[in-house]
């Protein structure tokens, strides 16, 4: 395979994942997507780079204040 086709590694080295402990901070997705990442597919790859705008638009809303 090209690699100038496969679909990039996401990551942003900001590793940290979400107060639920669901996704990373930096890139969306999960710790079982991040650890299966050089094994998936392209088309793998391009599933879960289509559900990370999603899941960034659940995250962003606002923690209620105490």
């Amino acid at each position: 395979m090209n690699a100038s086709t496969s679909v990039a590694n996401p990551c942003i080295n900001i590793c940290r994942m979400d107060q639920a402990g669901k996704y990373c901070q930096g890139c969306g997705r999960t710790l079982v997507e991040i650890g299966r990442w050089e094994q998936m597919t392209d088309t793998e790859r391009a599933e879960v780079m289509a559900s990370v705008p999603a899941r960034r638009s659940r995250r962003s809303v606002p923690a209620p204040c105490a």
